[in-house]
């Protein structure tokens, strides 16, 4: 039996079940004061009816007269029990929005029928059916029975019908991985409960979907009220990420006092987040749009996360592969000055020393002109000839351009003509490498730390996981760290590029004794031994996993260029020192060499940015790179023996002339134009499929030109180095063929993609996979691991792939 009281205006001040439950409805009167402004002054009648779950109730409000519907259960402090209330408008158009109001013990839950949400561009969508589910609060009592009441109001002077059902909901406390299934609107979300069981620190949420769109939001959200379950509010409190098909959050116990957490699940007025089309509408500002169906049936599970042994595991696991590196190069260098103190290095090398290389290149060498010079006067290191090392010194006298346009235009070359500056300068201009990039090392990294650190402070701060893509279904947070295996599986670049250093150093060291002691063959054999870029070499290679570790402390479209920069330094330095080999004398310095890498990135910044669908952009960009080919093949083709000046092209037209029009002679150094011709056609065709194609990932795109001239020019090193009569030694063969079995493994997981920032996160979060390897390391820590060691053993291949010269005099040792 409902009771009901009515003041002299007709305002309701007191009505209930029970006398002093509620003396007045406070809440009730401030809500419809708020929301429409004071009541008109006519009568108006509040009717209370007892209700009871699972019954439709179909009923008409007015502005004259108001319904409570008032609602009893029993909340137990062991079980929660999810309720529902369910609202339907019948009436088609009616003349005001009705009011729901749902007072509960410790909360109220308020909402209009039709609901409008806004999408972009404060574009309005109307619904006229709205689903709510009630917070509901711990208890002390371990039982009680509790009153909630659903009041319904409205200004319309019209009669507007409705429908109202409050149920309860099954499985509103989810359990471990068990899944349940449910639907949900952007007017009817859904939200459920669950408590960590004992012995569980860490799980993963996980929520799917069969089909794509309309796009959603999942939340992670303490237990109170009220619950933020509309796609305005969703993102006001919580951990949230946008989601098609798939949805993954990792939730630690440390971060909820209370033990437990919802699940809320939203859908999106409308699917731009996710990467839908872009619908163009009329933005009139009282236009009322459409909404359609967006229903959405998803899946949500609840699985535990790995434990504090999976971590250990993880760790001994990386640091065990590639501390075996230190210990197997520390074997290798046993068994290598074993078999030296026995005498076999020496006779490896001698068998070669006493025959020359080529009959057919002897005799060219004669009929060039080039008289055989004896050993003891062919590259002698001229420590008396020079009072100062200072190259420009020695490069200034008078004589010198005449004397290398008679050497290097010769139609065969020998180290020993490419050899003739004094060591000391050239040690001092290839020691200049390792110290730029230090310092740019330092200068680089330093603000890239700083501002990793501030994009995970704000992912935690805001709970935002939209901000970072990683790959969430193997993402292992470890402190503030939101993926640590990523940042962890770095470690192998930092311990290898430091064990290159070593060996590096002790070659250098070797080296030195070896120049102290006055030995012939450090002296006039071998190629000239400098190692200030394989200094910096393995200082790149350290560099890199420092940089990709901070990359992926937040992955996005913004820092990308952490992860590709040192790449394009190793790329340009392994090239460099191919080249430096057998050109010691004309090898580029470390300022313009720093300065071509710094356009390299400068670009790559600039496509990142603005290369996307940009024509003009890219049209620049082939015209430049085109250019820069045809400039490097004429310096590369001429041993540095031309000048970029206004008379270039009028020089450029005459040897056209001279050269394959008045006689047609073929080309004077065949080996070098196979080169540059194969080249040129390489970067040519990259240049058109950039141009046709437009890559979104113009960093990768840039990456696969750098990779592919190295490949190209290596290759043509080892087939040149096989056609001049010289051979690789067993360690360098063994490096050559371990590293290429490694680069192919390492590509195939790199192809994974896991993830990609090119798309939407909620996009990207469709290619995320489980861990493959303990449980801890994804496909992409796996590339990590497979290329750190294969950059490491690409190393090891320009360190010791002319091992084999190391007894053989230099003009006797082919340039190419």
């Amino acid at each position: 039996m409902s009771n009901c009281w009515r003041s002299r205006r007709g305002t309701v001040f007191s009505c209930g079940f029970e006398p002093g439950l509620f003396s007045c409805f406070g809440v009730l009167l401030l809500t419809t004061h708020v929301l429409y402004g004071e009541a008109n002054t006519n009568t108006s009648v509040v009717v209370q009816k007892d209700a009871q779950f699972d019954i439709t109730y179909l009923d008409t409000v007015t502005s004259e007269n108001q319904t409570i519907y008032a609602f009893n259960h029993t909340v137990s402090k062991n079980k929660t029990e999810g309720v529902r209330v369910s609202v339907e408008l019948l009436s088609e158009r009616p003349n005001g929005p009705v009011l729901f109001v749902v007072r509960q013990k410790q909360a109220v839950l308020s909402f209009q029928v039709p609901l409008i949400l806004r999408g972009l561009y404060q574009r309005k969508y109307q619904y006229t059916q709205v689903g709510r589910t009630l917070c509901q609060p711990p208890t002390l009592a371990l039982s009680e029975m509790q009153f909630f009441y659903v009041d319904v109001s409205t200004l319309s002077t019209s009669g507007v019908h409705y429908q109202l059902r409050v149920s309860r909901v099954e499985s509103f406390t989810l359990q471990t991985d068990k899944k349940f299934t449910f639907n949900a609107t952007p007017s009817q979300p859904q939200f459920f409960k669950y408590v960590f069981p004992d012995g569980e620190d860490t799980v993963i949420v996980k929520v799917n979907s069969q089909k794509n769109f309309p796009c959603s939001v999942m939340s992670i959200q303490d237990i109170q009220c009220p619950v933020y379950d509309l796609d305005n509010n969703v993102a006001f409190i919580g951990m949230y990420q946008t989601m098609t098909k798939t949805g993954a959050i990792t939730v630690q116990r440390k971060d909820f006092p209370s033990n437990s957490f919802y699940v809320v699940v939203v859908v999106k007025t409308e699917d731009e987040a996710c990467g839908g089309p872009l619908k163009f509408y009329s933005l009139l500002p009282d236009e009322l749009l459409d909404a359609g169906n967006r229903s959405k049936t998803l899946d949500v599970v609840v699985s535990p996360a790995i434990n504090s042994n999976v971590y250990i595991m993880g760790v001994l696991f990386c640091l065990g592969i590639f501390l075996s590196f230190y210990i197997l190069t520390f074997l290798v260098a046993c068994i290598e000055n074993k078999r030296c103190a026995h005498g076999c290095c020496a006779d490896n090398g001698s068998t070669m020393s006493s025959e020359p290389v080529t009959d057919s290149m002897a005799s060219a060498e004669t009929n060039d002109g080039y008289m055989e010079r004896p050993l003891d006067v062919v590259g002698r290191c001229r420590q008396e000839s020079l009072s100062s090392v200072e190259e420009d010194d020695y490069d200034t006298l008078a004589d010198i351009d005449s004397d290398k346009n008679i050497v290097r235009t010769k139609k065969y070359l020998c180290v020993s003509d490419l050899a003739r500056k004094d060591k000391r300068v050239l040690n001092k201009k290839y020691q200049i490498y390792f110290w730029n990039i230090a310092t740019i090392a330092v200068f680089y990294a330093l603000p890239v730390i700083q501002l990793v650190i501030t994009y995970q402070t704000v992912v935690n701060v805001t709970g935002n996981q939209d901000i970072c893509y990683y790959n969430f279904l193997c993402a292992h947070p470890l402190g503030a760290l939101s993926s640590f295996n990523n940042i962890l599986s770095n470690l192998g670049y930092v311990m290898l590029g430091l064990l290159f250093l070593l060996i590096v150093l002790q070659r250098d060291i070797l080296h030195n004794r070896a120049l102290m002691r006055n030995d012939t063959p450090a002296l006039e054999c071998g190629i000239p031994k400098h190692f200030g870029l394989f200094y910096a070499m393995g200082t790149a290679l350290m560099m890199e996993g420092l940089l990709s570790a901070c990359y992926h402390v937040c992955p996005n479209y913004t820092n990308f260029q952490f992860d590709t920069s040192f790449m394009y330094m190793i790329a340009g330095l392994c090239m460099l020192k191919l080249y430096q080999k057998r050109h010691p004398d004309i090898n580029a310095s470390a300022y313009s060499a720093y300065a071509c890498l710094a356009a390299v990135i400068f670009f790559s910044v600039l496509g990142v940015v603005f290369g996307k669908g940009n024509t003009a952009f890219w049209v620049v960009f082939s015209v430049i790179h085109i250019v820069a080919t045809m400039l490097l093949s004429t310096q590369l083709y001429y041993v540095g023996r031309w000048r970029l000046d206004s008379g270039i092209l009028r020089r450029i037209l005459y040897v056209i002339y001279t050269d394959c029009i008045r006689q047609c002679s073929g080309p004077m150094y065949i080996d070098r134009m196979v080169l540059l011709v194969m080249g040129n056609i390489v970067n040519w065709s990259l240049a058109a499929y950039g141009l046709i194609k437009r890559p979104n990932d113009f960093a990768s795109y840039l990456l696969a030109i750098a990779i592919c001239n190295l490949l190209l020019y290596f290759a043509f090193y080892i087939i040149m180095k096989l056609r001049s009569g010289e051979r690789v030694l067993f360690l360098a063969l063994v490096c050559i063929l371990f590293t290429a079995v490694v680069w192919g493994f390492a590509l195939f997981f790199f192809f994974q993609g896991l993830s990609t920032w090119q798309k939407t996160p909620a996009e990207s979060r469709e290619h995320n996979r489980d861990c493959i390897l303990l449980s801890f390391f994804d496909d992409h820590d796996i590339w990590h691991f497979l290329s750190s060691i294969a950059m490491f053993g690409s190393f090891l291949v320009l360190l010791t792939m002319d091992d084999d010269l190391d007894t053989i005099q230099r003009e006797k040792i082919y340039v190419f």
